[in-house]
C-alpha cells in the first residue's frame, strides 16, 4: 500500500443505496421478462425499476420517516440520470428528460397505490397500462406479473421497516 493509499477516502453512499442496490436486483429477475414477457429493452427495464421503487415506496409511506421516501426516490433519479447520460442524453437536455423519469414514476406510484388499495382499477390493469406500456403480453403473462407485483407488495406489506432499509427485500 503506497503512502497516498492511505489517505485516500471512500466515497460516501448515497442514502438507502443497499435498498436501492435490491430494488434493482428484484427488477432484473430474468423471470420479469421470461414468464412475464416484460419486454427486455430499455423502457422494459425503466418500467420494472419503476414498478419494484413504487411497491417499495408503497411501503415505505406507511410507517417510515418521509426522509426515507424521498431519498429512495432521489436514488432512483439518480439512477436514471446516470444511465440516460449513458445513453448519450446530453447536458443541455438532460434535465427535461429526467423531469419526465420523476413524472413516470410518479405516475405509476399514483396508479400502482391506487389498484393496491382496490380504489379504481386492478393491478393488472395498471400493470396492462404502465409497465406494458399499452400493449400487454398475453394474458398468461399479464396475470403472472400481476400475482408477482402483489405477492411482493403483500410480503413488503409484512416486512420490518428496519429490514427494508437495510436493503433487505422479502
Amino acid at each position: 500500500m503506497g503512502l497516498l493509499d492511505r489517505f485516500r477516502m471512500a466515497a460516501p453512499r448515497a442514502p438507502l443505496d443497499d435498498l436501492y442496490h435490491a430494488v434493482v436486483a428484484r427488477a432484473r429477475d430474468p423471470l420479469w421478462y421470461t414468464a412475464g414477457a416484460v419486454p427486455d429493452t430499455v423502457d422494459g427495464r425503466f418500467d420494472m425499476v419503476a414498478l419494484i421503487t413504487s411497491l417499495v415506496l408503497i411501503r415505505l409511506e406507511r410507517e417510515t420517516d418521509p426522509a426515507h421516501t424521498v431519498a429512495l426516490t432521489e436514488r432512483f433519479v439518480d439512477d436514471m440520470d446516470g444511465s440516460l447520460r449513458e445513453l448519450g442524453v446530453g447536458d443541455m437536455t438532460i434535465g427535461k428528460h429526467v423531469g419526465r423519469t420523476v413524472s413516470a414514476l410518479g405516475g405509476r406510484l399514483g396508479a400502482y397505490r391506487s389498484a393496491l388499495a382496490g380504489e379504481v382499477e386492478p393491478l393488472s390493469a395498471a400493470l396492462a397500462r404502465n409497465l406494458y406500456r399499452g400493449a400487454p403480453p398475453s394474458a398468461e403473462a399479464l396475470e403472472w406479473t400481476a400475482a408477482q407485483a402483489q405477492a411482493l407488495a403483500d410480503a413488503l406489506a409484512d416486512w420490518p421497516a428496519d429490514a427494508l432499509l437495510a436493503g433487505r427485500l422479502p
